[in-house]
């Protein structure tokens, strides 16, 4: 529609529902010139009427036709501020944060970020400094044109040619008078991008098309104007003009920005695996889980590892369940039952334990920041013991969530209100509800528009203002001083203002329609419903990828807790149908990870084949951890029965303060917040529990931690403890070839292998022939199992 207005093409090769590679054209030509030209991939408008793009390639026998139809193109085009000015200052980076966009601007010429505020950036640049950036009789001439086009000194550079449609279409907006933002231009209701997704190949790039499509029906094509990211740039790269390269096997995407609007285009390189049918027949799906990663499994050709041991699985499902090893006993009862669904019996077992709730009870306790630093040690216990009895009592996950975000009262006898008290403004309470419930990180958008998310200045005040009226008697001031008793109430007025426009908006949820701001009653309310909604796009998929991540060591979206539109889950297909079964389920937790453990998928062996050494997102293979910081902690102790004494908080400032909450035997697993001191802990990075991130946790190793473990108190200090266990051992004349039994039943739940058996035999017999005593032998026994990586990974 319009004088000399354009649409790009694509011609694909299509198999199935599969769209392949481009295919090149021998010829392209337009039925009938005078309507319409074709130039380098798109098609342009010159006079009104209807013809035909006739396109011929080596691929097929006739030629295929497009209809084209050109409506408008006597009058002439208005370019409108908002879909056109902007989105050309928004490609050239001139109102990026490091040009014009910056907070100061730059050379007195400030714009919003982005584009995020066009009416001030209309003033900015037609009435500012009394209007002598523009030129309306010679629009050549105009500061806006003339110093990005390089016709005058410009410290950006050359940000826009003068023989470039951009430059072209902001004069003939100078000239026909520079209007603004009008009511009466339709919006923008959404973006596409062709085409959605592709299989390619190493050799083949792929060009992208992006289309707006407006509320008054019309569609543009804003290619040009779009910008363009690659969410994996080890699978495909993307150029400024939308061009894709492939770099690697898997899958990846493109994020496409135009306008605060995303759209993404998924793209599938298939592995150069030479996978036969034979691969996947040990393989019998036993859930969804396994129907759905199968499929994707052989479009990528890729082959499943095989099924882990007995002993793999028992050691596996306690650590992933409970954060715990299993005893002795337990491995050789395990190993000796012969029913044919043992597996499952134990993950019924581990689900109902007291183990399960004291692991989970830590997990969402590191994500509602219980934390010692933060609020004093009744509030700390308070909120802990509320979480504790929720999984306790297997709370649905709506629930819990709805429990937090309306919470009041007396924050001893409400645990749940000490979230509050944690985050104590609007803003703070917004963000982490969004970081906590909905794995969305939306800070960027207080200040501006979002510059990589579709959220806004204005949906961000506009959510706030929902917690507006949220207050409490008694709470601010140190932590440690007081005993932080403090009531939650909701008062009947009060708004957050949006610091941009001096006004309060109407408050409401992201994506979702405005609460009347007269209303009375709890705005929290509408919150929640929304929040818990099985509409919500983010909030089942949020918990599901966190449960995922923790059974199989990553997360379908990576990073765990970042849900934005940009970063697109490994497989979408998946983590749709677990979210779907978890609103079927009524958000009931146990139940996911029953379905999780229960699959073929989390048996499988840790073991790479050489057709699936590469994957690291598909899950052909369990994929080795190292066990989190206070899980390895409480296996050093469950081996050595020597318990660690937790009696300091520590405080910012290197503050030491005794306590007495944590009798002797209290597990790391236990520990109400993760301001106790204890330098293993810190060492291998636990959850420090000061923002809502996932990022808190570091399961990285470090020289640092190499050096404890071998030089460190924590285990030589353990095994030489007259409560080691090695003190029975020894007590019980224990011999050398059950020392070993027991050593390996102990750390590696399982055990030895015979080969294992006599090269350790040989090594305890050469130690007691060298002088050392049987404790020092069985110690060092011990102190070689624990530092060793099966004891250290999760496999």
């Amino acid at each position: 529609h319009g004088r000399n207005a354009i649409a790009s093409f694509l011609i694909q090769q299509v198999e199935g529902e599969k769209v392949g590679p481009q295919v090149a054209a021998v010829t392209v030509s337009v039925q009938d010139p005078a309507i319409a030209r074709v130039e380098g991939g798109r098609v342009t408008a010159l006079s009104d009427g209807e013809t035909q793009l006739v396109i011929r390639t080596l691929r097929t026998r006739e030629p295929i036709r497009v209809p084209i139809r050109v409506t408008g193109a006597a009058a002439t085009p208005r370019w409108q501020f908002v879909a056109h000015v902007e989105s050309i200052l928004s490609r050239r980076g001139c109102n990026s944060g490091a040009c014009h966009g910056a907070l100061a601007g730059k050379g007195g010429f400030r714009l919003s970020l982005r584009g995020y505020d066009p009416d001030a950036d209309h003033y900015a640049i037609t009435r500012q400094d009394r209007g002598r950036r523009l030129t309306p009789a010679d629009p050549g001439r105009s500061l806006l044109l003339a110093k990005p086009a390089g016709l005058i000194p410009h410290k950006g550079g050359l940000r826009l040619p003068q023989d470039s449609r951009d430059f072209q279409i902001l004069a003939a907006w100078i000239a026909d008078g520079a209007s603004g933002p009008e009511p009466s231009d339709a919006a923008l209701q959404r973006i596409e991008v062709l085409p959605a997704a592709a299989f390619l190949r190493a050799d083949t790039p792929q060009q992208l098309i992006v289309r707006a499509h407006y509320a008054d029906g019309r569609v543009e094509d804003v290619t040009d104007w779009a910008k363009f990211s690659s969410a994996d740039e080890t699978v495909a790269r993307v150029d400024e003009h939308g061009r894709v390269e492939v770099l690697g096997n898997g899958r990846g995407a493109v994020a496409v920005w135009f306008a605060s609007r995303i759209a993404m285009m998924r793209i599938t390189v298939p592995y150069e695996n030479q996978v036969d049918e034979a691969s996947y027949r040990d393989f019998t799906p036993a859930n969804v889980i396994d129907e759905i990663l199968l499929e994707e499994w052989r479009s990528l050709r890729l082959a499943p590892s095989p099924r882990c041991s007995d002993a793999t699985f028992l050691r596996r499902a306690y650590l992933d369940a409970t954060g715990s090893l299993p005893e002795p006993a337990e491995v050789l009862a395990f190993l000796a039952d012969t029913a044919p669904d043992k597996r499952a019996q134990l993950v019924d077992r581990l689900l109902s334990s007291e183990r399960f709730v004291d692991y989970w009870a830590y997990k969402w306790s590191d994500l509602l920041l219980i934390n010692g630093t933060l609020l004093r040690p009744d509030a700390v216990k308070a909120f802990y013991t509320w979480v504790r009895e929720q999984v306790e009592q297997n709370t649905p996950w709506d629930q819990f969530a709805r429990q937090v975000v309306l919470a009041r009262g007396n924050s001893f006898e409400q645990g749940a209100t000490n979230f509050y008290a944690i985050h104590q403004t609007p803003e703070a309470m917004t963000e982490n509800v969004c970081q906590a419930f909905l794995s969305l990180s939306i800070g960027c958008a207080k200040c501006h528009n979002h510059p990589l998310e579709k959220w806004t200045n204005d949906q961000y005040y506009a959510m706030a203002n929902l917690f507006a009226r949220v207050r409490a008697k008694g709470w601010g001031g140190d932590t440690r001083n007081g005993d932080g008793n403090r009531t939650l109430v909701v008062l009947d007025r009060g708004d957050v203002i949006q610091p941009r426009t001096g006004q309060a908006l109407p408050p409401a949820p992201l994506d979702a329609p405005p609460v009347d701001p007269t209303a009375p009653g709890d705005r929290r309310q509408y919150l929640a419903d929304w929040l818990t909604s099985s509409q919500n796009p983010y909030f089942g998929r949020a918990v599901v990828n966190r449960v995922w991540a923790n059974f199989m060591g990553t997360g379908l979206v990576e990073p765990v807790d970042d849900l934005r539109a940009s970063n697109p889950p490994s497989s979408p297909e998946l983590l749709d149908a677990l979210t779907q079964h978890l609103v079927q389920e009524g958000y009931d937790l146990k139940s996911l990870m029953r379905l999780i453990m229960n699959s073929e998928v989390y048996q499988r062996s840790s073991d790479p084949l050489p057709a699936n050494i590469d994957d690291q997102r598909f899950y052909c293979r369990y994929y080795p951890r190292r066990l989190m910081a206070e899980v390895l902690h409480d296996a050093v102790v469950a081996v050595t029965e020597v318990p660690t004494k937790f009696d300091h908080i520590e405080y910012p400032g290197a503050d030491r303060r005794p306590v007495d909450f944590y009798p002797e035997g209290t597990r790391a697993i236990e520990l109400y917040d993760s301001a106790v001191a204890n330098y293993f802990l810190q060492t291998f990075g636990r959850h420090q529990r000061r923002i809502t991130c996932e990022c808190e946790r570091s399961n990285e190793p470090t020289v640092v931690q190499a050096l404890h473990l071998n030089n460190g108190d924590t285990l030589n200090e353990k095994l030489a403890d007259a409560r080691c266990i090695v003190t029975r051992w020894v007590e019980d004349s224990l011999e050398p070839e059950e020392a070993i039994d027991q050593a390996y039943l102990r750390c590696l739940s399982r055990p030895p292998t015979a080969e294992e058996r006599t090269r350790m035999l040989e090594v305890l017999a050469e130690t007691l022939a060298g002088g050392a005593s049987r404790r020092e032998a069985y110690e060092d026994l011990l102190w070689g199992l624990m530092t060793c990586p099966e004891f250290l990974f999760a496999h």
